[in-house]
């Protein structure tokens, strides 16, 4: 009984982790008049969130096999507690950005935490464990908005963060009593490579959100800038770890056929799933001429597909394997892409008519059946590899996901700034991305089929 206590416990944190990320988006336009603060200013307290969660990834996978699991888990709820208890006092914007830097942190390491401490307490159903996160973050948007919208128009924007404050206490007294310490598979952090890894990772991040600003010739300067600080940062980290004992990232996870293929795969379905998702709203609004409320809720459809496909797909996991629902659901994803890419004003399916918002509705049902089904699979290929490093390469996994959306918004923002005609914008940012997606789905067969079976090298492997 106590592993359920457990798993409902780390589910919790994770769930106030993805409820954050969408409420306060509603409540943006609130905080940006509230704190009388710049459009470009206040866009800050949405961005470094996600820009520190992405660096805090595989970060806190690696410290989770150096301190331990519950250490770890603590130390990143301590951190996104109290910095939500910070931002719900901050006096301006800008110690409003810092306090948001904070909770990003503790929230980014919540998830390689959580995802070994579940391989810990349910050894022979770890991919169901794993799996099942995946339909926490569809729940956590379709609650965030609806939460957010309430909390902010019944008690103000800070109320958003007060939220987190309670719960976020209740889960670390019950990690504090029930968690175990769990087994250390390192004995120290590697500081350099964190240090040279989370440089470079924020530089490439802020790089691509200056891109997609569009703020002219400043902008383009500065993110040339931050990219080559960037891309030399993470040459100097490629060199480190090849070099040190015990890396902050073990070099296999990052070339190793199976885990390259994974990190590829994951990279590019963030782009096509998540990344495209941000602009359906504005896609809603001047393509179909929906109201901002049609729009908002316009994604629900995907985010229930979501949550029920995943929550089956993790269940069935061990009996389907690893490909079948990748392939599955990033087929789906291919549809929705296309689909999108039609800007279609209705169609007759047997004497019935199907208008432009039904339509829309439907194709965000696809995607979100698409992001449902792969994500438990992608979550947990190849971590039978090297199974004591779970949280190092769900982290890891998850960064390349996150840098995937944030390539995903910046090249669809560049595009859609560049073109005269939004419409003719938006279908080839679509119909771009569901070709390029299609031409990256074989490289699903250079990782393991399913739980135990390990991918041959191609002269070898004619059996799969």
């Amino acid at each position: 009984m106590s592993k359920y206590v457990i798993f409902v416990t780390i589910s919790l944190g994770l769930l106030l982790s993805a409820i954050s990320g969408t409420a306060i988006a509603v409540a943006f336009p609130v905080i940006t008049t509230s704190l009388d603060a710049s459009l470009i200013t206040a866009g800050w307290v949405l961005s470094i969130y996600q820009l520190i969660a992405t660096a805090a990834m595989p970060l806190a996978g690696k410290a989770s096999d150096v301190f331990g699991r519950k250490s770890t888990f603590l130390a990143c709820l301590l951190l996104f507690t109290t910095g939500s208890l910070l931002c719900a006092i901050a006096p301006n914007v800008q110690l409003l950005i810092f306090f948001r830097l904070i909770q990003g942190i503790g929230g980014g390491g919540l998830l390689p935490a959580a995802a070994g401490i579940a391989a810990d307490e349910f050894p022979n159903s770890r991919q169901q464990a794993i799996g099942l996160f995946s339909s926490i973050y569809p729940a956590g948007q379709i609650i965030g908005p609806n939460l957010g919208g309430w909390l902010t128009q019944a008690f103000g924007w800070r109320s958003i963060f007060w939220f987190n404050i309670p719960l976020g206490v209740a889960a670390i007294i019950v990690a504090i009593f029930m968690l175990k310490s769990g087994k250390r598979t390192e004995s120290h952090i590697d500081l350099t490579g964190a240090g040279l890894f989370a440089g470079s990772i924020f530089a490439l991040m802020v790089s691509l959100s200056e891109m997609g600003s569009n703020q002219g010739g400043l902008s383009w300067g500065l993110a040339g800038l931050l990219l080559a600080a960037g891309v030399a940062l993470m040459i100097a980290f490629i060199r480190h770890i090849g070099r040190v004992k015990n890396p902050i990232i073990d070099p296999q996870v990052l070339k190793k056929r199976p885990f390259m293929a994974a990190n590829i795969y994951n990279f590019m379905f963030g782009a096509a799933s998540f990344g495209v998702s941000a602009f359906v709203p504005l896609y809603a609004v001047s393509i179909y001429n929906m109201s901002i409320l049609e729009s908002g809720f316009i994604l629900t459809p995907r985010s229930v597909a979501s949550l029920v496909a995943s929550a089956v797909t993790s269940f069935f996991l061990m009996r389907w394997g690893y490909r079948k629902p990748m392939l599955v659901g990033t087929a789906a994803t291919i549809v929705s892409l296309f689909l999108l890419g039609l800007e279609s004003p209705g169609v007759d399916i047997l004497g019935i008519h199907l208008g432009s918002t039904a339509l829309l509705g439907i194709t965000m049902l696809i995607a979100g059946f698409g992001v449902g089904v792969a994500a438990p699979a992608a979550n947990n290929a190849c971590i039978e590899l090297m199974p004591d490093h779970v949280a190092s390469i769900t982290g890891v996994r998850g960064m390349f996901r996150q840098s995937g959306g944030a390539v995903g918004i910046a090249i669809t923002s560049l595009l859609l700034h560049n073109f005269n005609d939004m419409a003719r914008g938006f279908t080839v940012v679509f119909i771009g991305l569901s070709v390029i997606t299609l031409f990256i789905s074989p490289i699903i067969f250079a990782m393991p089929k399913a739980p135990g079976v390990v991918p041959l090298p191609k002269s070898v492997d004619s059996t799969q």
